[in-house]
């Protein structure tokens, strides 16, 4: 059949399915209008919520797009300053400057710089052994992403640091499963491991920061460490490594190509000036308990000193390299978060979990329903939209049921950085697009992560809060 101006119409197969997510999203709002036993106001903000998760989820368009119409959705529904409010979150410009840290990471050559130390402290003995090197290069690699996690904040911006410099090292290796996980370990390390650094995930920051905006409790990082770092940071890299290594270790000695290595390890000044600024931000997130300031300040004196004619180690104009797209989004999470609050949604949600429970429910009773609740939204939904639902829900429950919400918190962040499948996450949806891995293995991998996660360090942490808290 033509078209109207002679030319060959569009058929339904040519329609790319990705856009079924808006009349998806608009039948989930509708059907909310209709049903849903609550307020008018929560029911539209409700409604805005769903259409928007239905658009980030099947990703018809870049989510930053689907952000800004829901800010535009809630500030002609509701008013300007609810809309706004996202922008106004420390958790929002703290992932400004955690972008600006890894930009400057990138042009100081500070990824250079790790490939190089992996190399020289390679131990002359590995040389020519496939399974010895690779066992050191997993430890000592997944350590150092480890260390970027503390250092630089945002999985994502980590990941496009890494993602570079692990390939080049999985080039060592003939064998193809051998490249894959000297690709994946380090990276679910740096992505994984981060539950239990405040400033190294970004649902950390965002569940914070709804927590202090919600229920007016600060969590320090240091305070955070101290909870969660053993046992979600330690002990995730401890299982991650042990996990990769039984995977993908080499099945012959001899399929490793060992390079000639520098009989001196060369830094060069703007590396140690990069190195020196990140250790200034870590000593004020790891001081916070002393001066009270947000880790908001930590990044930001790494960023100025980072891009400072003169001292820094890039120029100031190359900030316009970064992609900030991603302010959108927080702006859009935190707005709904606030709407839904705002509405009587939350108390709704609350008091229908709270009724759902047994009465004077235990601590680790409320902490397994947590990590539940947070890993069925998960399969519905990117993990950071869970939280601009989640946690309000959470902030209001902990309030009426009398529980401290500290653990109930930090409970719900370990969930939402335990992932099965690519599309739940825009990390691992980054480490994807590096083409180093396809979408099997990189669910196999996530997927036996989170299990050993949930079936043996969740049961632990939960111990911890239960025994100590």
């Amino acid at each position: 059949m033509s078209g109207l101006n002679g030319g060959t119409s569009l058929s339904f197969s040519d329609i790319d399915a990705s856009w079924l997510a808006v009349p998806a999203g608009l039948l989930a709002a509708g059907a909310v209008f209709q049903v849903a036993p609550i307020s008018t106001g929560a029911t539209r903000m409700l409604a805005i919520t769903l259409f928007c998760v239905a658009l980030w989820v099947g990703s018809p368009v870049k989510p930053w797009f689907t952000a800004l119409l829901c800010v535009g959705l809630i500030g002609v529904s509701f008013s300007t300053e609810l809309a706004l409010t996202g922008f106004q979150s420390p958790a929002t410009w703290l992932v400004v400057a955690g972008i600006l840290i890894g930009e400057a990471a990138r042009k100081s050559g500070l990824a250079d710089l790790v490939e190089r130390t992996a190399l020289y402290l390679l131990p002359a003995e590995t040389a020519g052994d496939a399974v010895a090197v690779y066992r050191y290069l997993l430890v000592t690699l997944s350590l150092g992403s480890l260390l970027l996690a503390v250092l630089i904040p945002s999985s994502l911006v980590r990941v496009l640091i890494l993602a570079p410099i692990l390939t080049s090292l999985g080039d060592l290796f003939s064998e193809r499963r051998v490249k894959v996980g000297i690709f994946l370990g380090p990276l679910f390390v740096t992505f994984y491991g981060a539950s239990g650094i405040l400033t190294g995930s970004l649902a950390n920051i965002i569940i914070t920061g709804l927590v202090e905006s919600g229920g007016g409790l600060a969590i320090a990082w240091g305070e955070w460490a101290r909870w969660l770092g053993p046992v979600m940071s330690l002990g995730r890299t401890v299982l991650v490594v042990g996990i990769a290594y039984v995977l993908y270790r080499p099945t012959s000695r001899h399929s490793v190509e060992t390079p000639e290595v520098a009989e001196e390890l060369s830094v060069s000044s703007r590396e140690w000036r990069m190195l020196l600024f990140l250790v200034v931000g870590t000593v004020i997130w790891a001081t916070d308990f002393v001066h009270g300031l947000h880790p908001l300040f930590g990044a930001v004196a790494v960023v100025l000193l980072a891009f400072m004619p003169r001292v820094g180690v890039a120029a100031p104009e190359s900030v316009g390299d970064a992609d900030f797209s991603i302010i959108f989004f927080l702006g859009a999470i935190f707005a709904i978060a606030e709407g839904l609050r705002q509405t009587g949604f939350t108390d709704a949600a609350a008091t229908t979990l709270l009724s759902v429970l047994p009465s004077d429910p235990s601590l680790p009773l409320v902490l397994v329903a947590v990590v539940v609740s947070a890993l069925v939204l998960t399969l519905l939904m990117e993990g950071l939209a869970v939280a601009s639902v989640l946690t309000p829900v959470l902030v209001t429950f902990a309030g009426n049921a009398g529980l401290p919400l500290v653990p109930i918190a930090m409970m719900e962040a370990v969930a939402l950085n335990t992932y099965f499948f690519p599309y739940q996450s825009a990390v691992l949806v980054a480490v994807l697009g590096s083409g180093m891995v396809d979408s099997v293995e990189l669910t196999r991998m996530a997927s036996i992560c989170s299990l050993a996660t949930l079936g043996v360090l969740v049961p632990i942490q939960v111990a911890v809060f239960t025994l100590l808290f």
